[in-house]
Parts: C-alpha cells; structure tokens; sequence
C-alpha cells in the first residue's frame, strides 16, 4: 500500500467496534485465534466502512443496503496515488460514476481538502449522496451532477467553463447481471458461505455496463479528446489485466502528451490506475 494510506498497516476491529453497534455484533475471533468479521456478510462489511470513515474524518456515513459498499483503504489507495500524479495542493476532481456512496468526492475533501465533482445517472443514487453531505457539514464542498444520458460518460457533465485537475472513475466491471451473478457465486463460493447475496451490494448501474468494463472504458477515451482542455489528467481503475493491451492501443491513437499505468496492490489483490493526458 501507498505509504500514506493510513489504513496500511491494518486496523483495530476491537477499537472500530466502539463506534457501531452493528460491527460489534458482526466480530468474532476464528480458528486462529484472529479477530474477524464475516467478510461474505454486506451488512458487516458496510459497518466496518462506516467505522473506518468515522473513526479517521470524524465522518456520518451510510448508503442503502442495495447499493454497492466501497472498502475504504482501497479506494482512499486510488486517491493518494492521483495525488503523486498531479502534484498539486489544490485539486478540483471530476468522479465519473460517484455512486450512492460518494466515496471519491467524500476522501477528497476530508482526506485532501480537494474542491470535488461527482457525476451518476441514478436518481435514488444522487438522493442519497445528497443525504451524505447535508449530514456532514465538512462536504458541503462537494458538487453532485446528474448525468442524463447514459450513453454518455462525460458529456453533459463537463461544462464549458470547467477546468478539472483530474478525472477519477470506477468503471462498472460486468456485461450483463447474468455476468455478475456468475462471478459473485465463485466468489461466495472463495469464502465458503452460505450467503448468495454480493459481499459488498451494488445495483445496476454499479456492476454491469454494455460491453462491460472494455466497453466502457473505450468510450470514455472517445470522449476525453472533445475535453482534452478542460481535464488535465484522465484516469480510471482496470480490474480486468487482459483488456489493458487493447486500451493501450486505443488510447494511443488519440495522441496524448503523456500516458502511465500505475499498480495498485491491496494484499492479494492486483489492480492498475491507467492515465493519460494531452495538456
């Protein structure tokens, strides 16, 4: 992890547990004598985020238990490294996709003290950020814009007087609900419960996109050469390794000024940010 995460060095459940009822309940201590929660369990899994945003920013965090539940130290992980890209105090971020959750935007402010944008397509999803920050004067901050069209990423959302530091995004990693559905029972099935439900929610807009993440990224790359002067960095996660090469490829026949792949490793799991830009 980033050297500045704070959360690199684990977290104390017994602590966390003192400031939700809901993970005090959820903790145990398994077969080796660790203390654990049931990470297959949503509403464990949610309680703990909540503890983590309370506990470090003093946060009152909360999302409906449909919608999908982001772990704070990977997602706080994607941040600090757009903060070694950009390299800059005061960054005004653009989140494509914000979610009900709002997490980007909520890190930004209370991690960076960053001017944060957030975009999504959701009505209800949209409702419930707004929620999130009128809950917490310290996000009062944070812009939410509605993206009308869901063919679109970054039209209709990027004004004409705009002017982004970077672009951050999350993208939906699925084809289709049949896709998730197939990969969350192999995943239930990784951590031996009886649980069908998805470990960490997430709704449709969340989880799956026509084309899936490839898809998705590829029009967001279509997209970013109309905006080339208004978003300085753009930058989204790849969860899936084998559509980098392709990606690559297309980005590259946009002419940037510079592109950079950067990893992200979060114990066992691999990731990568890709960035480019042509300012």
């Amino acid at each position: 992890m980033h050297d500045q995460n704070p959360f690199k060095n684990g977290y104390d459940l017994t602590i966390l547990a003192t400031l939700n009822s809901t993970l005090k309940k959820a903790i145990y201590t398994n077969k080796y004598g660790n203390t654990t929660i049931d990470f297959s369990d949503a509403s464990a899994v949610k309680a703990l985020n909540q503890a983590l945003l309370k506990s470090q920013y003093n946060l009152d965090w909360d999302l409906p238990k449909e919608n999908l539940c982001p772990p704070i130290p990977g997602r706080l992980e994607y941040l600090l490294h757009i903060a070694d890209l950009v390299q800059k105090k005061d960054v005004q971020l653009l989140d494509i996709g914000t979610g009900a959750s709002l997490i980007y935007p909520v890190l930004g402010t209370a991690h960076f003290n960053w001017k944060c944008t957030g975009s999504e397509t959701e009505r209800t999803s949209i409702e419930h950020a707004k929620k999130i920050i009128k809950h917490n004067s310290k996000l009062s901050s944070i812009d939410i814009r509605s993206q009308k069209n869901k063919h679109y990423i970054l039209k209709g959302i990027v004004k004409e007087k705009d002017a982004f530091d970077v672009m951050v995004c999350n993208p939906p990693f699925f084809k289709n609900e049949a896709e998730a559905t197939k990969q969350n029972r192999r995943k239930t099935n990784h951590l031996k419960s009886a649980r069908q439900g998805r470990n960490f929610s997430g709704v449709a807009n969340e989880l799956w996109y026509p084309g899936g993440e490839s898809q998705f990224i590829e029009t967001l790359i279509s997209e970013s050469i109309l905006y080339k002067k208004q978003i300085n960095w753009f930058t989204t996660l790849i969860a899936n390794e084998d559509h980098l090469k392709r990606l690559i490829k297309r980005i590259k026949k946009t002419k940037p000024k510079a592109l950079k792949i950067i990893p992200l490793i979060l114990g066992n799991k691999e990731s990568r940010i890709l960035a480019w830009c042509f300012n």
